[in-house]
């Protein structure tokens, strides 16, 4: 009785969470539509392997922001916050190794 309070601030701030983490992936959907077309020219030198994996990779990424943001609403209420940060940040792993490989060159 007394923790319903508390509880509800962290539902409030988890949803506020959500809400700016959405915004923030469907600003990134904008340079996404450019590298995703620019990852075409994978296949300059033919088509390979390494090519057809890279082009698998990126076009991935919005998959991976629509499913984990329907997971991260749906499981809001179920699960704790630490998890829903943890399914909500999958697709950081994109905007992370992508910035890895842009700073290593």
């Amino acid at each position: 009785m007394y923790n319903h309070g508390i509880k509800r601030k962290g539902f409030e701030a988890m949803k506020f969470y959500l809400v700016i983490i959405q915004v923030l992936y469907l600003l990134s959907l904008i340079p996404w539509f450019v590298i995703w077309g620019l990852s075409f020219m994978v296949f300059d030198n033919g088509i390979s392997a390494w090519g057809i994996s890279i082009m698998i990779i990126v076009s991935l990424y919005p998959v991976a922001v629509v499913i984990c943001s329907i997971l991260s609403w749906f499981f809001r209420v179920r699960f704790k916050s630490l998890t829903i940060f943890f399914i909500s940040a999958i697709p950081l792993l994109w905007v992370i190794t992508l910035g890895a490989i842009l700073i290593g060159y």
